[in-house]
């Protein structure tokens, strides 16, 4: 039976290209910091192309642009983090990735395609709750997509739904509500559910900002050993340093208003354990040092 669910299960959402992280290309722009081990030699070209992109939106008395020209790559199997303060337009450039806000500049391209519209291919996770259908149970919520998309019949929608409510701890709720679990639990069933459309992108909106300082930690780990196994493509976002350095394998800063890459740096040297560390504070503080330096020197 479990032979028959790893075939359901299929191959990962993203292949994963050997050793502990997916080849990274060297860095190309300005302000790129590395930290930990060196990262190993660029091999293929990238998944996701982030190119040149400006994002704008309407208020009652003006035009805002939330992006000024970000570029970025992200290759198969990375946790590519976007870091920054409110305002840099992190999560509007997640929201432009998923296919909902089209660019006023530049391109977005999947597997060298341009991305126009939403797609199966990137599925997002919301920080909110209220994200699962409340008149569907654990199992039917992830078995939603695989059927609204006509991906898979019923059958197998729900043998694919428990393998992946297996992966997260979460087969012995398939059959309770969402009312019926914590912030945490919910977390999991939509983390879940995004995976069981095997995405070539999983896109992650501070997911665990709304949790509590020990569920959100153990939910970082449960994350990083989900992916050890699964090696999914993930883009998240967060505003957190800390987060971004344990999660993300390799960080963009963003600076506010409107969002621009400030730089890139590779964090795959860092994991839970690194927390309190001296190399990993100091790290913490240059970052910190670089989002801030222009409100810093502002009279």
């Amino acid at each position: 039976m479990l032979s028959r669910l790893e075939r359901l299960a299929g191959p990962p959402a993203a292949a994963f290209l050997g050793g502990s992280v997916a080849p990274q290309r060297p860095a190309r722009r300005r302000g790129v910091v590395a930290t930990g081990d060196a990262a190993p030699p660029y091999v293929h070209e990238a998944l996701l192309q982030v190119d040149n992109v400006s994002l704008e939106y309407r208020t009652p008395e003006r035009v805002v642009r939330a992006t000024h020209r970000v570029s970025f790559d992200v290759h198969a199997a990375d946790r590519f983090v976007l870091l920054g303060p409110s305002g840099c337009g992190k999560s509007t450039l997640l929201k432009a990735v998923a296919g909902f806000i089209p660019p006023v500049e530049g391109e977005i391209r999947l597997d060298g395609r341009r991305v126009s519209q939403p797609g199966p291919d990137r599925i997002v996770v919301f920080q909110e709750f209220d994200q699962l259908p409340p008149w569907k149970t654990v199992k039917q919520n992830v078995m939603f997509p695989l059927l609204a998309s006509r991906t898979l019949g019923r059958k197998e929608a729900a043998e694919r739904a428990l393998h992946y409510l297996d992966k997260v701890g979460l087969s012995k709720f398939a059959d309770v509500h969402p009312h019926q679990l914590s912030g945490g639990m919910k977390q999991r069933v939509a983390i879940a559910r995004a995976l069981a459309m095997q995405p070539r992108v999983l896109l992650m909106d501070e997911p665990f900002a709304a949790l509590d300082a020990l569920t959100r930690r153990r939910m970082q780990q449960e994350l990083l050993e989900l992916w050890d196994e699964v090696r999914f493509t993930l883009l998240f976002v967060t505003h957190s340093i800390e987060e971004a350095l344990v999660v993300g394998n390799r960080v963009a800063l963003l600076s506010p208003h409107p969002g621009r890459m400030r730089a890139e740096l590779n964090s795959h040297g860092y994991s839970l354990d690194s927390l309190g560390g001296a190399d990993f504070q100091a790290t913490a503080r240059r970052i910190h040092d670089m989002l801030f330096e222009e409100e810093q020197g502002t009279p």
